[in-house]
């Protein structure tokens, strides 16, 4: 589904990312790991199209988007939620959603009920204004709003930051039934150990710009944890 192999991107003279390979294969959920300022934001802009690489290559879905836009991407199939949501507050709920009807192959026009089955406090506030939701509705928000493109790769920054308990077991378990139930490939960011081992397949820990450990998720050790994520 997803393949990087040797990218390398800089922020001026910074070298950010340093050859960075990552395979993701399709149908499974993969989560990157590690400290701040690693590089993982970074690489999940480069796959996004929203930063260049300077070299390397991005292949998804045995097609090379390294240098593709990044409307052309998601017209491609990769939904991105980011961090901090980065919603409309102005506009309505069902407007947030309907943002994304644009980027569908199918020209679909109207939002997909799935959406609101998965997330049904959106169908309740459809009609209130993006910013007078709650954090975590707002984050349910910005992943129905990638959910409406249908995806085939879905991007996650951080969805748990700053949400209350019960919406984070809520996402989850969206994540989950996507994953297990649709067959949705996903790849987040996350650094609550205890959510990325209930929702994730793999994991890939990032330290200087690199993914420098990778495995099965229930082979996230203590020694890993202690070598690459103790502060």
């Amino acid at each position: 589904m997803l393949n990087i192999q040797s990218i390398n991107q800089y922020y001026g003279q910074s070298h950010i990312l340093w050859d960075l390979d990552l395979e993701l294969p399709e149908g499974t959920c993969g989560c990157l790991i590690g400290r701040n300022g690693v590089g993982k934001t970074t690489l999940l802009k480069c796959i996004t199209g929203l930063l260049p690489i300077k070299d390397g290559s991005i292949i998804f879905n045995g097609k090379d988007i390294s240098k593709t836009s990044t409307e052309a991407r998601a017209r491609a199939g990769i939904g991105y939620v980011p961090q901090g949501r980065e919603i409309f507050p102005l506009l309505t709920v069902e407007e947030n959603l309907k943002i994304s009807l644009g980027a569908r192959p199918d020209g679909k026009s109207h939002v997909p009920d799935l959406i609101y089955e998965l997330f049904p406090v959106l169908k309740e506030m459809k009609h209130r204004r993006g910013g007078d939701l709650s954090g975590g509705q707002q984050q349910q928000l910005a992943i129905g709003r990638a959910l409406v493109l249908d995806p085939k790769l879905l991007i996650l920054d951080e969805p748990t930051e700053g949400i209350q308990p019960n919406v984070v077991r809520d996402i989850g378990n969206v994540i989950r039934r996507l994953n297990h139930e649709f067959g949705l490939t996903v790849l987040l960011v996350e650094q609550k150990l205890p959510f990325a081992r209930k929702v994730a397949d793999h994991f890939y820990i990032m330290e200087r710009g690199k993914v420098e450990a990778t495995g099965a998720i229930d082979q996230l050790n203590d020694d890993l944890v202690q070598k690459y994520l103790s502060v």
